[in-house]
């Protein structure tokens, strides 16, 4: 007999060469943080598949998609490829942008950036972008919260900011980023109103060397299990760990020490998220006999 296993999937990974001061902001210094790095973390972990979303510091939309396509073809089809754009820099950043995303069949969602780039969700910059994302049905991930970047304005990464957007594409499936820490509450309204809104769990932990990093995970434990059980749909939910600012193995710990029964854990993470990026089950595994 065999049984299937439960998909595993981190719906919010970082991979670039663009990413800022590795050894001060990575989890550890010694980091492997290469395609058969991640892919090994994973493999301890039990994740199947990896989201791995581009940082809006490429210095253009291409060679940000050239990264994405040499992280995907290293990941065997594991890593799935998220782009982005900066709608500030112009009308012709995002033609350009959209043309070559219209090639390439590959790209599994969209992500904003409004903290760092300074501009509203619901700005109407952004409705291009939205427009290709429903033709496309992609998801669109907007980074909601705190920024890593002391430049950043969380003004404009407020959850609330999403709802208008949410009610007026109620036909695009939204991932609001980071449950919108520091704003859980506010980010679990948004998703309780709005059909077509999930939240990840990622950046919810400061670094490891953080004085009360312990309480810290303790805290995040109990803000996440509240917003789940305000929401009351743990299917809206989905595990994300933000690599490589956390560890994969302290970010499934928090999901698998969640008060829930099991098998909403396992929809956190990754049956929902197998969904939303219509990924296949995984193989099916030898049943150990009862």
């Amino acid at each position: 007999m065999t049984a299937r296993r439960p998909t595993r999937i981190d719906v919010h990974l970082h991979l670039s060469r663009w990413w800022k001061d590795l050894p001060r902001t990575g989890y550890r210094p010694d980091l492997d943080y290469t395609p058969t790095g991640l892919l090994a973390e994973m493999d301890r972990n039990g994740i199947d598949y990896g989201v791995v979303i581009q940082l809006f510091e490429a210095p253009s939309v291409r060679e940000g998609l050239e990264e994405g396509w040499r992280t995907r073809d290293a990941g065997g089809g594991r890593l799935l490829p998220i782009t982005t754009v900066d709608p500030t820099k112009g009308e012709e950043e995002v033609r350009v942008a959209i043309a070559l995303w219209e090639e390439d069949p590959t790209i599994r969602g969209v992500k904003l950036y409004p903290g760092y780039q300074k501009f509203y969700p619901h700005d109407r910059r952004v409705e291009p972008i939205l427009e290709f994302a429903r033709r496309r049905r992609l998801p669109v991930l907007v980074h909601q919260g705190d920024t890593l970047e002391p430049d950043g304005l969380v003004k404009y990464a407020r959850p609330i900011e999403l709802d208008e957007v949410a009610v007026r594409w109620r036909d695009i499936p939204f991932v609001l980023c980071h449950l919108g820490n520091p704003w859980i509450d506010e980010a679990a309204e948004v998703v309780y109103k709005n059909e077509n809104v999930y939240t990840d769990t990622s950046g919810l932990l400061a670094h490891p060397s953080a004085p009360l990093f312990g309480r810290m995970v303790e805290q995040a434990r109990h803000r996440l299990e509240n917003a789940i059980v305000g929401v009351g749909r743990p299917e809206r939910f989905l595990y994300g760990s933000d690599w490589p600012l956390e560890e994969l193995r302290v970010a499934v710990g928090l999901i698998e020490s969640l008060d829930l029964p099991p098998r909403d854990r396992e929809l956190i993470l990754g049956e929902n998220a197998r969904r939303l990026y219509r990924l296949p089950e995984p193989a099916a595994r030898p049943a150990h006999p009862s």
